[in-house]
């Protein structure tokens, strides 16, 4: 068996012809201007989906314990919007101000929770059930000061 020899002088020609095109990639990339977020729309049926869940002791024990799992980090573990991960985050929501969830229904909180809200809220998707995403809607509603 020969050994292959490789030639050095051509891989270092080749390896500065790969870094110039390399960053010139990337720059024109972090020029491209971003798109703005599309406008962010519940469908009206998904609005008016009714809560089948009461809001009982024991739902608002299963939706806080949901809570703390997937919703504190973002949203505060009283819900005041100043989770570890808030400062990373425009907007996160203050449930325990009365104003908050005021023109939501209990829909457009299933739909958000299932969906996700833009690039900062991530869904839940199909790894929650629907009877949990309902219970953290009932504990949600409840964080709020009176």
């Amino acid at each position: 068996m020969k050994k292959q020899i490789l030639n050095r002088p051509a891989l270092q020609k080749s390896s500065l012809l790969f870094i110039p095109a390399l960053l010139f990639a990337f720059a024109l990339w972090a020029q491209t201007p971003k798109q703005p977020p599309a406008e962010y729309k519940i469908p009206p049926e998904a609005a008016a989906k009714q809560n089948p869940i009461k809001p009982s002791a024991e739902s608002l024990a299963r939706g806080k314990k949901l809570y703390g799992y997937d919703c504190a980090m973002c949203h505060g573990k009283d819900g005041d919007g100043k989770g570890d991960m808030a400062s990373d985050i425009k907007n996160v929501t203050d449930f325990t101000k009365s104003q908050a969830l005021k023109n939501r229904t209990d829909g457009e909180l299933f739909y958000i929770i299932r969906n996700g809200k833009g690039e900062d809220m991530p869904p839940e998707g199909d790894r929650a059930k629907d009877d949990d995403i309902w219970h953290l809607v009932n504990y949600v509603r409840s964080l709020e000061k009176k």
